[in-house]
């Protein structure tokens, strides 16, 4: 199936101006560069620092010149101090994708990003990307952070279970999870000092399939005082991540 190919646009095409108070930003990290329409100000592009008060700085500037509708690429995560400070101000922001507007055929080399973002803006040429409402960021921001201790809590599981393995402790082979009851009884006991294979096979919980016996053969290892340091504190980062995660 041949691809759709972007056509130059003819010199001599005109375009209706839509948004006539439209204004473009370039986000950076360190500094935002933002064009407004000729001759609403002594110079059409200004660059801001990135401090809040200097995006309240750039608002201002923005309403002095009479824009109402600003349009930004979703540039990584700078964009969002911006846009919700823009937005609070009682500007319309438009958050575009980057793709497409290097994509948009027709850009003169010796025009800044700000301008291309204004110019497009301004013709109407740019579709915003959906951005949901206020409410639902916040709660999408707790799921995030929830996801993120999920996936944190896995790798110390996953260093515990290096930790064993490397005593020769086969507490896997007998449980299917080490993060379970038994499996968290056991590995609490051994970093509090036990190294008895029976007395650490006694947490059993009586639903394992495995047997006493079994669990106390899989506890038989070399107990090494390095490795005990290191499964304490990857039991004491999984306390810690798990804790957290019951209070969102």
């Amino acid at each position: 199936m041949s691809q759709e190919q972007s056509l130059p646009i003819p010199e001599d095409r005109k375009f209706s101006a839509i948004n006539l108070n439209a204004a473009g930003i370039d986000i950076g990290a360190d500094r935002h560069w933002v064009s407004v329409p000729v001759g609403r100000s002594n110079e059409s592009v200004r660059s801001f620092g990135c401090f809040t008060a200097d995006l309240y700085a750039m608002a201002d500037w923005l309403k002095v010149c009479g824009v109402d509708s600003v349009a930004m690429e979703s540039t990584g995560v700078y964009w969002i101090p911006v846009f919700q400070i823009l937005e609070s101000c009682g500007l319309e922001v438009r958050l575009v994708n980057a793709h497409y507007v290097k994509t948009v055929p027709g850009r003169k080399t010796d025009v800044l990003d700000c301008q291309w973002l204004q110019q497009l803006h301004t013709y109407g040429l740019l579709s915003g990307s959906f951005r949901p409402q206020e409410q639902i960021c916040v709660l999408r921001s707790y799921i995030r952070q929830r996801d993120n201790l999920i996936k944190s809590a896995g790798v110390h599981i996953q260093r515990m279970q290096k930790a064993l393995t490397q005593m020769n402790l086969q507490l896997h082979r007998v449980i299917s999870d080490i993060t379970g009851t038994t499996g968290m009884a056991i590995i609490r006991a051994i970093v509090a000092g036990e190294r008895n294979p029976d007395v650490l096979a006694s947490h059993r919980d009586g639903r394992i399939k495995a047997s006493g016996t079994e669990i106390a053969a899989a506890l038989t290892g070399d107990y090494r005082p390095e490795l005990i340091f290191i499964l304490q504190q990857e039991l004491q980062l999984y306390d810690f991540l798990r804790d957290t995660n019951l209070c969102l």
